[in-house]
């Protein structure tokens, strides 16, 4: 009985030796494009061509790279524009898909149970799908497109399902009916309830939304692509891929405009990490 025990303890300990390795060569191949950007950012074309894995080019560290690929992407224009296109379509994600969430999980009507369903039913289906209508219907028909405006409602649209599921299972979970009785009883509308009791517990999942659905909005090129037209309303990825086409032959360039174009998201991220778990956990178990 020993020795099974101590071969099934060997066993497990090879197991987890053999997984622990598969999972460092797995995060080498992801992270390694990354700390290539990283290295060579910082030196010159002919030192990027010449050795692109060395740490340090033969003419040192050089920070011109970042000016120039600045001036001739008009990085800040850009910039502003995925600014106000991200912020805006994941403030009004969060707050329509949290109301929204609400109002199914605490009334029991069956038009609620309806529309729940048919929103988890349309988070199936691809973008791609709905990609030539949806143009063609906003462009042709309605001709409101090459518009910030446009973009963002479309942002908020498509990304109101999954952020309306992952709103309800934690109201569902998190969130004691008691609670919203008691606020009740003390006077409180329901309007005043959702503020002040539900919206504050929803803290987790508010960061884990705002992180996933930032990330989708600063990186989307195709929807952006489709609706905006005109050079002064670009985003970060259009211009990125516009300033690629152009700047294709200076890789220092490219990686500066590649650095900066994820930067911003990048601080985010490592900003609310610590929330993401426990946002998409928050009503799985009870």
């Amino acid at each position: 009985m020993d020795d099974l025990n101590e071969r099934a303890a060997r066993n497990r300990k090879i197991k987890h030796a053999v997984f622990m390795v598969v999972l460092i060569v797995l995060f080498a191949c992801f992270i390694f494009p990354f700390l290539l950007v990283l290295i060579n950012v910082f030196k010159e074309k002919g030192d990027i061509n010449s050795n692109p894995l060395a740490l340090v080019g033969s003419r040192g560290f050089t920070l011109k790279n970042f000016p120039e690929a600045m001036d001739k992407m008009n990085f800040w224009r850009s910039f502003g524009n995925s600014m106000v296109v991200t912020v805006s379509s994941t403030i009004f994600t969060i707050l329509l898909a949290s109301m929204t969430a609400y109002v199914i999980v605490r009334n029991k009507w069956k038009a609620c149970g309806a529309l729940f369903g048919m929103m988890i039913a349309s988070m199936v289906i691809p973008f791609q799908v709905l990609m030539i209508p949806l143009v063609s219907f906003y462009g042709g028909t309605l001709g409101i497109l090459n518009s910030r405006v446009t973009l963002i409602f479309m942002h908020v649209g498509f990304s109101l399902s999954m952020a309306t599921f992952m709103f309800h299972g934690a109201i569902h979970t998190n969130v004691p009916i008691a609670l919203e009785e008691a606020a009740t009883i003390d006077g409180c509308t329901k309007w005043q309830t959702y503020w002040q009791i539900v919206f504050p517990l929803l803290k987790p999942t508010i960061a884990t939304v705002a992180i996933i659905d930032a990330m989708a909005f600063w990186n989307d090129y195709l929807l952006p692509s489709l609706v905006l037209g005109r050079k002064e309303m670009y985003t970060i990825p259009i211009a990125t891929q516009v300033f690629y086409g152009t700047y294709s032959t200076d890789i220092g360039l490219v990686m500066a405009a590649l650095l900066l174009a994820m930067l911003p998201i990048l601080v985010l991220y490592l900003f609310l990490q610590r929330y993401i778990v426990e946002g998409v956990t928050s009503g799985a178990v009870k």
